[in-house]
């Protein structure tokens, strides 16, 4: 009786019908390669201000902002200041959650990207510190906060909507495009850095060259921008991310209901988020203050294990399809732990063990931190998953990486290369034991399905 009801009599009702259902079909099902689209350049032009920050770290900060401390400690007080954008991820993800609820998603991101971009660009205009005084620091710590409480506010949510019409059989794959965006970052920055190291005396490097990447950063943040706009204000998208119940859930609420989720997911994937700046920052600063090799080599190495990162991230994909994503993160946090135990002997191996060190490392992070993203996230109801996914990374961030390289650093210099290998286990230890956790916790969902 009421399929007979809702029956269209009329013409007029006739055509209503054919256009709903028209439309309907018009956007789903959304084209996962599409969506993969805006997820790499995204996350490309995050990294890349991500890392823009990290190098200027060692070769920029220490001479320009801190010249009244010596190298190590100028170094380890701009790594303290590069911590405090982590800090802020979390912050910035509440703030803009509740933009996007009032306001949209739309509105939310281009806030956030224009945001991003003004605190990155902010940085190049900064004075060279000849008096020593504490100004230009504190506006240097004010920017980076700021740098963080946009990267919070810049989640989209096309990883999770990928995620959602991922064929079952190639979930791994498309999980991996958007971690693509990392080696991607650091390939365009470690490049852009040794050019106009190179090019440049070490005088007018220090004076206005280091100040275009940041400029650069702005750019690129522009053409993301427009790239990441171009699908998540399309009426199409927006449906697709309704339909898929990808809503921005207050932070109170998400914790509260599935908060456990929360910190499983941040301790999951510790091992591959610390590993990310011991192959990364930590090696230049090493490096840097030992002397043990010219600093452009280094970069030049970097370059090459950026290189070989996007291949290993690639085939992440593949082995994940065909052995899970679990199962790929768990054996590669156990191969990290092996390379945790060989980082001594590598970085004070001489040039060859260090540059070997930097391609291995890369590789493994390639491997591991391609299936980093989503192997706990998927646990969310979908309803949580949209904030749960990005409170998940800013806390693995926040967890694993944001002080990474100040206390491998810190370590090192007090108590040798072996310190930072028990840092690197603690976080294969973790990782395992989260996964662990995570199975044993999954288990019972699974015995009413079989």
């Amino acid at each position: 009786m009421s399929s007979i009801s809702h029956a269209p009599h009329t013409a007029a009702d006739v055509a209503e019908h054919d256009a709903r259902r028209q439309h309907q079909a018009s956007h789903a099902p959304v084209a996962p390669n599409e969506i993969a689209v805006g997820v790499v350049i995204g996350r490309a032009s995050e990294y890349f201000d991500f890392f823009t920050y990290g190098i200027a770290s060692v070769l920029v900060f220490p001479s320009v902002f801190f010249p009244f401390l010596n190298q190590l400690d100028g170094i380890l007080l701009a790594f303290t200041i590069f911590s405090f954008a982590f800090i802020a991820r979390p912050f910035g993800t509440t703030i803009f959650m509740a933009i996007q609820r009032n306001f949209g998603r739309s509105t939310k991101l281009t806030a956030s990207l224009f945001l991003l971009g003004t605190a990155t660009v902010c940085i190049a205009f900064l004075p060279v510190n000849k008096s020593g005084g504490y100004g230009v620091i504190v506006i240097l710590g004010l920017l980076r906060f700021l740098q963080g409480i946009a990267l919070g506010g810049s989640w989209d949510g096309l990883p999770s909507l990928l995620a959602l019409n991922a064929p079952k059989n190639r979930r791994g794959w498309f999980a991996m495009l958007g971690q693509l965006g990392a080696p991607i970052g650091f390939l365009i920055a470690g490049s852009l850095f040794l050019f106009l190291n190179t090019q440049l005396s070490r005088e007018d490097f220090l004076d206005w060259g280091w100040r275009y990447p940041f400029f650069v950063a702005f750019a690129i943040n522009v053409v993301a921008l427009f790239a990441r706009l171009r699908l998540v204000v399309t009426e199409e998208y927006t449906q697709a991310l309704e339909e898929s119940l990808l809503e921005p859930i207050g932070t109170l609420e998400m914790v509260h209901a599935q908060g456990y989720n929360l910190f499983i997911g941040a301790f999951a994937a510790l091992a591959s988020y610390a590993l990310f700046h011991l192959v990364t920052v930590f090696p230049l600063s090493w490096i840097a203050i030992s002397r043990s090799q010219d600093i452009n080599n280094v970069l030049i190495v970097q370059i090459i294990g950026a290189l070989v990162a996007i291949l290993a991230t690639v085939a992440s994909g593949v082995i994940a399809d065909r052995i899970g994503r679990r199962n790929t993160l768990g054996t590669m946090a156990v191969l990290i732990g092996l390379f945790a135990i060989a980082t001594p002997f590598l970085l004070n191996g001489g040039r060859f063990a260090q540059d070997a060190f930097l391609v291995l490392g890369f590789a493994l992070l390639g491997l591991s931190y391609g299936q980093a993203a989503g192997t706990v996230t998927a646990n969310f109801e979908k309803r949580f998953r949209y904030t749960g996914a990005a409170l998940t990374t800013d806390f693995a961030w926040l967890v694993g990486a944001a002080f990474a390289p100040l206390v491998a650093l810190g370590l090192s210099q007090r108590f040798g290369l072996v310190a930072v290998s028990a840092y690197l286990l603690s976080g294969v230890v973790c990782t395992l034991l989260a996964l662990r956790i995570n199975r044993s916790l999954e288990a019972p969902r699974a015995k009413p399905a079989q």
